[in-house]
């Protein structure tokens, strides 16, 4: 059969295709709507904290020259009744001790007080050789005053051994921390270093340093004869310092307050440790 022709319109005949081609689909742009583009949020810079300049310690050269001076004064204001020995310091805790063994007044002072002024020196003078509570209140005041010279950050944390010989303070001031205090107190606990053999007349048989929360018992505890008892009372007193700091009354410097010492007699074997350091004082002394 033949295929179908039709005419073109200028008379020439063209074959016509049996089956109609659908025509090819033109595409068509799609527009796909563009967010703005908006720059991610910059966070806002930190606050800057404020930066406190702590005063660099002097020299062994300006604390020797400047004690010697400091002592001098110390000694004239007293007239000849003492011979003052002085040892300065950077403790963060004690800022003034002294020890009188007449002819000798024995001096331990922070090193703020090199620079301190004349009516500051007389009150030292005062405190130490005559023991006048308006000269310890003044004191008072000139430490309160001069706190960016006392250490601003604690020290890099030294190692505290808590585990001695007879005794685990670690396991101790756990134990006490939850049946006294409800978990509350947060302190780090070890013993203190030997110190040399030497007669003496006191014993610090602890101590609780309270910017490092750092408590220290003397090694003279951790010995057989010493009863348990008697070493968890320590723990729980140096535990105490940090719930009642030390504080003012009628202007003197009060290290144990009243709080303090009611709190010191809930614990349970406060008479018979009490009585235990008095029978054994001596002994721990010797040691």
């Amino acid at each position: 059969m033949l295929a179908p022709r039709q005419l073109d319109l200028f008379g020439k005949a063209r074959a016509v295709s049996p089956v109609a081609q659908p025509p090819r689909p033109v595409p068509v742009p799609v527009l796909v709507p563009v967010q703005p583009l908006v720059p991610e949020p910059v966070p806002a810079p930190a606050p800057r904290v404020p930066h406190v300049a702590v005063p660099p310690l002097p020299t062994r050269q300006q604390t020797l020259a400047r004690a010697r001076a400091l002592a001098t004064q110390i000694a004239a204001i007293l007239g000849s009744e003492f011979k003052v020995l002085l040892t300065v310091h950077d403790n963060r805790s004690t800022m003034i001790s002294f020890r009188r063994q007449p002819p000798l007044l024995k001096i331990r002072a922070h090193h703020m007080f090199l620079d301190a002024p004349p009516e500051v020196i007389r009150s030292i003078a005062e405190y130490a050789g005559q023991g006048k509570p308006a000269a310890g209140a003044a004191l008072d005041d000139y430490i309160a005053h001069q706190q960016v010279l006392i250490r601003a950050f604690p020290r890099k944390p030294t190692a505290l051994e808590s585990r001695g010989e007879c005794f685990d303070l670690q396991v101790l001031l756990e134990e006490i921390n939850v049946a006294h205090f409800e978990g509350k107190v947060e302190a780090r606990i070890g013993w203190g270093r030997q110190t040399g053999k030497r007669r003496r007349k006191s014993i610090r048989l602890g101590v609780y340093d309270h910017k490092a929360r750092e408590i220290r018992l003397h090694p003279a505890l951790d010995r057989p004869d010493v009863p348990r008892f008697f070493v968890e009372f320590i723990v729980f007193h140096e535990m105490l310092h940090q719930l009642f700091p030390s504080a003012r009354d009628t202007g003197r410097h009060v290290h144990h307050p009243r709080a303090f010492r009611e709190r010191e007699r809930s614990f349970p074997k406060y008479d018979a440790a009490m009585a235990w350091e008095r029978q054994h004082l001596q002994e721990l002394l010797r040691r």
